[in-house]
């Protein structure tokens, strides 16, 4: 392998490390698949560095090496481009796939998402059915449907134009809490405060903090307590949105 090939190998590597890191892959995994992806397609070995929003790695063969750093913003949760990233690394340890072929199918991978109206809805309904399950009646579940689908339709709305996650958290707890305080204030149903608790519970950022607690038990403590952060600051975030709400609606029977 001559250096121009190395250099090639190790631009698919960093292109497959960096989508795994920006579409929320554990550490552990992403190392894991850059180094074998490496290995498979000629290099000695791989060499990775992981910081919160971006990436350093180090491919060598012959004892030659190169080093690239990569940017990784967030582009938010998508098991799909992870699982296609690793069909294509299985496929490449086959030697279904050559260098040429990986190029392609990463270049082909695009994080498809489902449709936004039918992701509202069915938060609604999970959300609803906390309520539900917590006690409520029939009322209470028709309430925190409601509230749920409106503040995931916010959230929608916040996040495709692009504003800082904190912002976009904190706006669509206040707006979901003051809707369902309609509830309490009007005394719809057998316990309205359960609304107000249960439709905000699509804000926990649950798939954060099991990242964050799986990379320190597994090793990478720097990226783990940088997850940890940021999942306890839009956690703070939400409760300054829940907060901020019940202050306009005089409303404070859950907490």
């Amino acid at each position: 392998m001559d250096e121009e090939a190395q250099r090639n190998v190790s631009r698919l590597v960093s292109q497959a490390g960096q989508m795994l890191l920006q579409h929320g892959a554990e550490s552990r995994l992403v190392s894991d698949i850059c180094c074998r992806l490496g290995e498979a397609l000629g290099l000695d070995s791989v060499e990775i560095s992981l910081s919160a929003s971006s990436m350093v790695i180090t491919t060598i063969r012959d004892d030659h090496c190169i080093t690239t750093a990569r940017r990784c913003p967030d582009r938010g949760i998508n098991m799909r481009v992870i699982t296609e990233i690793q069909r294509i690394l299985i496929m490449t340890e086959k030697h279904l796939l050559d260098k040429d072929g990986v190029k392609t199918r990463l270049n082909r991978i695009s994080p498809q998402r489902y449709n936004r109206w039918l992701v509202a809805v069915v938060i609604g309904f999970s959300c609803a059915s906390f309520s539900r399950l917590s006690g409520g009646d029939w009322s209470v579940f028709a309430l925190t449907f409601v509230a749920s689908f409106i503040g995931m339709v916010v959230r929608q709305e916040i996040g495709h134009r692009q504003f800082n996650p904190l912002l976009n958290f904190g706006v669509t707890a206040f707006v979901t809490t003051l809707v369902s305080s309609i509830g309490a204030m009007m005394s719809i149903g057998n316990q309205p405060y359960l609304a107000m608790a249960s439709s905000v519970l699509m804000l926990v950022p649950g798939f954060p903090l099991i990242n964050a607690v799986s990379d320190m038990v597994k090793g990478y403590v720097n990226m783990g307590i940088a997850r940890w952060v940021m999942a306890s600051l839009l956690t703070l975030a939400t409760s300054l949105g829940i907060v901020g709400a019940m202050n306009v609606t005089g409303i404070w029977g859950w907490l």
